[in-house]
């Protein structure tokens, strides 16, 4: 077993009596010592641990909101105590360590490790498709590190997928000679453009128009198609999904925003206008980034 395996798995058990116990955050301390002396009492990886234990402790709401809001099938309450702490470690290392120390696809791996070490028989694929689902709304960040054969789930190609059609807008106004970009917050804590899933017979057009009156509370005027995005990811319900989403430059009146509330946005905790000035200071997802971009070029041009 390597090192850092080991190291996790004792976060792991620490955690799981932490957590099956119901104990308070002065508790977790000891718990901990108590584990490493029985099962890893020479081990000289005690700063990574303590780190990533108080990364939980600390930020368990937070997590335990993404869990949530990424298996919306799965109450927490009714994911096994193994399996929420494997996915609490998980996302706590995917969302929160150094990059450098712990590539995004190093976290999700040695979770997945962790759950077919220590979880039940489907614990491997659930952990998986969680941390999956967070990770490609993260933007898949270090995707390209190395290079990596063509993705397949299972033996079914990305283009034999399931499709699910989407549309998204980056939504700007004009007030008193500035210009105004309508952007959401999610709780991975990046700035993002507003989008929908289109329904039934809609149009790209309707299914935006919609969304975004839902979602901004606020009505827009499409102006013209900035590009597009394709992915695939995993859905609690369907499994594996490829997604397609068409992003339109849209202008709106510059009226008060009104985050839209509705459980199965979910995802979402905030809507804000930002002047062009201060978005190169905001976080992006990678992959949002050259429709923002795209965006900036046409209204500079106007």
């Amino acid at each position: 077993m390597s090192h850092r395996h080991l190291s996790r798995s004792v976060v792991l058990q620490t955690l799981f009596e932490w957590d099956f116990e119901g104990k308070s955050k002065k508790d977790v301390a000891h718990i901990y010592e108590r584990v490493v002396k029985e099962f890893a009492p020479d081990s000289k990886d005690r700063p990574f641990m303590e780190k990533l234990i108080q990364n939980v402790v600390d930020k368990r709401k937070d997590l335990d909101t993404i869990i949530e809001k990424a298996a919306p099938d799965w109450p927490l309450e009714k994911i096994s105590i193994v399996d929420r702490n494997i996915l609490r470690i998980g996302l706590a290392e995917l969302l929160f360590a150094d990059r450098k120390e712990v590539p995004p696809k190093v976290a999700i791996n040695e979770a997945i490790e962790l759950a077919k070490s220590f979880g039940g028989e489907t614990s491997g694929r659930f952990v998986n498709g969680v941390l999956g689902a967070v990770y490609r709304e993260m933007g898949e960040p270090g995707k390209d590190d190395v290079p990596r054969p063509k993705k397949k789930y299972g033996n079914v190609p990305d283009s034999e997928l399931p499709l699910e059609k989407l549309a998204g807008a980056v939504v700007y106004a004009h007030e008193k000679g500035e210009t105004y970009l309508a952007l959401v917050h999610d709780i991975f804590g990046h700035w993002t453009l507003t989008k929908g899933k289109v329904e039934g017979d809609e149009s790209l057009e309707e299914c935006l128009s919609r969304e975004a009156e839902e979602e901004l509370g606020i009505p827009i005027s499409i102006k013209e198609k900035l590009g597009e995005n394709a992915y695939s990811t995993f859905h609690p319900e369907k499994g594996k999904i490829r997604k397609h989403v068409s992003y339109f430059l849209a202008e709106a009146p510059y009226q008060e925003l009104t985050l839209e509330k509705k459980e199965e946005k979910g995802g979402l905790d905030d809507v804000r206008w930002f002047k062009l000035a201060d978005i190169l200071d905001l976080n992006f997802y990678d992959d949002i980034l050259p429709i923002v971009t795209k965006a900036l070029q046409k209204l500079a041009q106007s």
